[in-house]
């Protein structure tokens, strides 16, 4: 999946069409009940997913304007944001994820093609706001799936499946204590190395002195959405025998 991204806003798009589908089967109650994230509401999940689209916003018009615009006030203030409107009712929340939505798609559609190399000031730091429209897909998608209303690992696009596995096998090296594995996704046939910061894979020495590498193959959106904890692995398999390694947390 290319991550240019004005490629990539028609694949917002849809994905936001298939959230909204969901949304609109839903109920106030079912807003309540819990999600897949610990301590979240669904509710909370739609309150993050429409305040998450005007925090890209911020970041949209800090390329623009070259002003420096934070993309939340503060911490602080992004929790206290989702909390307040996660009781709503369902049709307010559908609302208001329509309206962010587009809010966002017009602040990416305003932006002038120089701009997309700004580095803009997110919650984690520096950035190009050329990301940011993959940062949104991203959101939509695997938020889609902490609703736990049906929309699976499964039903995501092949693209952003095996996209999203890239990045979490590059994510992991640079952490201080990345699993040793290597991931075989069945649609390339291709493995993917979990790496550490130094350049080699980081396991448990072998007699030879090497590291224990498992492999794990599978669809690459049932090893992604294992590795972001959206999955519980499912149809997995793993080399040597044994059962799933437990992955590290994901962002």
């Amino acid at each position: 999946m290319t991550l240019d991204p004005l490629a990539l806003l028609p694949e917002v798009d849809r994905a936001t069409e298939r959230l909204l589908r969901t949304v609109d089967r839903l109920d106030d109650a079912a807003t309540g009940e819990p999600s897949l994230l610990p301590g979240w509401t669904r509710g909370h999940v739609l309150s993050h997913l429409a305040r998450s689209a005007d925090s890209l916003v911020n970041l949209l018009t800090s390329a623009r304007t070259g002003e420096d615009v934070p993309q939340y006030p503060s911490p602080a203030a992004r929790n206290a944001d989702i909390a307040a409107g996660s009781a709503r009712p369902v049709g307010t929340q559908l609302a208001d994820l329509r309206d962010s939505a587009r809010r966002f798609a017009e602040a990416a559609g305003e932006l002038p093609a120089p701009a997309w190399a700004a580095q803009v000031r997110s919650i984690r730091g520096l950035r190009p706001a050329a990301t940011l429209v993959w940062a949104r897909l991203r959101e939509v998608e695997v938020h889609h799936v902490d609703l736990d209303a049906g929309y699976r690992t499964a039903d995501w696009p092949d693209a952003f499946g095996q996209r999203l596995l890239h990045e979490v096998v590059h994510d992991l090296a640079h952490r201080d204590d990345p699993p040793a594995l290597v991931l075989v996704p069945a649609e390339t046939g291709q493995p993917l190395t979990v790496h550490s910061g130094r350049g080699g894979p980081v396991g448990v020495p072998t007699a030879d002195g090497g590291p224990e590498l498992r492999t794990v193959a599978g669809p690459a959106h049932e090893l992604a959405g294992w590795l972001t904890g959206r999955s519980g692995g499912d149809g997995l398999v793993v080399t040597p025998a044994g059962p799933l390694p437990a992955p590290p947390p994901w962002i």
